[in-house]
């Protein structure tokens, strides 16, 4: 008689039809995995056999017999499966003409003999970087966006709150400080007057005792002390008189503390005239955590390339081919200004652009801008440290200066008819920083 082969289905549990784990014997003679029996007589409520119905009164014990031939069957499936179909040798090359796993043999002889080949580890660790990579661009791509954004700013608001917490505690260290030198000083002052009025009551008490030595003098004598010692007695010691200013200024430390408290951090920290909009960031660019420096960190790519830590949405507020970034807030009316600070930044423009600018399907910049920039002097003027952008709304005009040196570059006027607002381009590793105003 021929030898059978043993196939999978003898070795499968009757309920996940996969090979047995961990099998359990039923009081019936009937087998099956540990976590399917108990999670079918849990939906079933009866512990019965799920091929014959026979009841099981006790917890089935392991079948370790059949669980050491499942071992064994799935040792020889592997060993199969690590063998080549054709030659039955072991599988140790990669085919890339094929894309298929071929023995040495195959290598050597047969339609394979001309291709190009690599170990199956090199390939093996090739295709699990392109995995790993694959799979966090789906992660990106699939977790929805406002999620990710969500916590980005809920970490951003945490840092900056123990930011205004550690503010917070070094202006309370502070006022503590001045409270105890103060307190200090009023105290030495008063410890003066303290230390004199008690030299003042020494020196009646040594009078009394002097008087008190004449009792039994002539009376001559005794009327001439007695009068000295009433004239000396008519001194009363009095209670430390207190000075203007030697008492601790309650109001200085109480009065309006939350809005001087408040003003103090405020003048260390100061506010931005203009917060950057990050959906309308270029994907070229990154901007800073608080929204004020942006700069281009994929100059030396090609224009078509670019680089970003996350994947930015492609929003229509977003520009698509140019390098650029806007305000957040628009202006339609007033006149508004702030300083934008291209110290050793090689390549930039600042100024405004309209709400309706074209930001898609084009790769040279729009009209509807109105800036100054810097690409090797083009300015006319030696390079600034420091560009101050003012914008009339109501005289439609908006004018560039140097705010340290009070040079006005350039002044264009025109009709906006429109929401405006603050514009910044660069093509530079180093930022272009919206300067805060204290």
């Amino acid at each position: 008689a021929s030898k059978r082969l043993f196939l999978e289905e003898d070795f499968s549990c009757p309920i996940c039809c996969s090979v047995f784990s961990n099998p359990v014997l039923l009081l019936c003679g009937h087998s099956g995995c540990k976590e399917c029996i108990e999670n079918y007589w849990r939906v079933k409520k009866l512990k019965e056999c799920p091929l014959c119905r026979k009841v099981s009164i006790t917890k089935p014990p392991p079948n370790l017999a059949l669980r050491n031939l499942c071992h064994a069957f799935l040792d020889y499936q592997k060993q199969l499966e690590e063998l080549c179909e054709v030659h039955h040798e072991k599988l140790s090359l990669f085919c890339d003409d094929d894309e298929q796993l071929v023995c040495e043999r195959c290598r050597d002889f047969g339609e394979h003999k001309y291709h190009t080949f690599r170990p199956i580890c090199e390939v093996a660790e090739e295709n699990k970087a392109n995995f790993t990579t694959l799979d966090l661009f789906i992660h990106q791509t699939v977790n929805p966006r406002p999620q990710h954004e969500s916590r980005v700013i809920e970490s951003h608001i945490k840092k900056d709150f123990k930011k205004l917490h550690q503010l917070l505690d070094d202006v309370e260290k502070s006022m503590i400080l001045e409270l105890q030198q103060e307190k200090e000083q009023k105290l030495q002052t008063m410890r003066k007057k303290v230390k004199k009025m008690n030299e003042d009551i020494s020196s009646l008490a040594d009078t009394i005792k002097d008087l008190e030595q004449t009792l039994d003098s002539r009376d001559i004598t005794f009327l001439k002390t007695l009068q000295n010692t009433l004239k000396r007695l008519k001194y009363t010691p009095q209670d430390p008189v207190v000075s203007p200013g030697e008492l601790i200024d309650h109001a200085k430390y109480i009065g309006n503390l939350k809005f001087n408290v408040l003003s103090k951090i405020r003048k260390s920290i100061g506010h931005s005239p203009v917060v950057l909009d990050p959906n309308t960031i270029n994907c070229q660019l990154q901007m800073s955590d608080n929204l004020t420096e942006v700069w281009n960190p994929n100059v030396f790519l090609e224009p078509n390339e670019c680089w970003a830590i996350v994947p930015l949405p492609t929003n229509l507020e977003r520009f698509e081919n140019y390098p650029c970034v806007v305000g957040s807030v628009g202006f339609t009316t007033g006149t508004h200004s702030w300083d934008v600070e291209v110290k050793d930044n090689s390549f930039w423009m600042v100024g405004v652009t309209t709400e309706s600018v074209q930001r898609k399907g084009t790769f040279g910049l729009p009209s509807d801008i109105w800036t100054i920039g810097f690409e090797s002097q083009t300015l006319g003027y030696e390079k600034p440290n420091q560009v101050r952008v003012n914008l009339d709304m109501s005289e439609g005009q908006v004018s560039f200066s140097d705010p340290q040196s009070d040079i006005i570059y350039y002044t264009f006027t025109h009709n906006f008819g429109e929401k405006v607002f603050p514009f910044l381009y660069t093509e530079c590793l180093v930022p272009l920083k919206i300067l805060p105003v204290f």
